[in-house]
């Protein structure tokens, strides 16, 4: 008897490693398919320049969808020969060269408002108030639920991370 449960165990441990061996082969083909420089880790950059042509394919010659202004915050989603998939704030995918993607940090405004207080704190004083849409530098990045902006007007302040999108 022991010696039938010692030969299904180890008929188990085989099965185990025949299953593991597969799926390491699986990843290894899939890793060789799409290079690692293919996948972005959450990175987010802003638009370079005014008037930057967004495409649904990384193609000159694909369909142009819409033009983005300079500053817009933008996520890479995928990173392939110079192009880079993006997603706005809105949650829109669409190609862009990568040329035209600057590593300065802005974030939009996503509420109906956001409030700027002098320090990481609704108690501090109000510095200002941004409307929806309305795009700022990042400062610093996102710490305890709060990002410290600056508005294109020069005032700075700390704006809640649930207010806005880019951080």
């Amino acid at each position: 008897m022991k010696s039938a449960q010692a030969l299904l165990a180890s008929r188990h441990k085989l099965i185990k490693l025949v299953s593991c061996s597969r799926v390491l082969a699986v990843i290894g083909v899939v890793s060789l398919a799409f290079p690692y420089h293919a996948f972005a880790a959450l990175e987010f950059f802003s638009i370079k320049d005014n008037a930057v042509i967004m495409y649904d394919a990384p193609s000159l010659k694909a369909d142009k969808l819409y033009v983005a202004s300079r500053n817009l915050p933008v996520e890479a989603v995928v990173k392939v020969e110079g192009w880079v998939k993006v997603r706005d704030s809105g949650g829109s995918l669409a190609w862009v060269e990568e040329k035209e993607l600057s590593d300065k940090r802005y974030v939009i405004v996503t509420a109906p408002q956001a409030e700027a207080y002098q320090a990481a704190n609704v108690n501090s004083p109000l510095v200002f108030q941004a409307q929806q849409n309305v795009v700022m530098e990042l400062l610093e990045p996102a710490a305890n639920g709060w990002v410290k902006v600056r508005h294109r007007d020069g005032q700075i302040g700390y704006v809640r991370t649930n207010q806005v999108w880019g951080s």
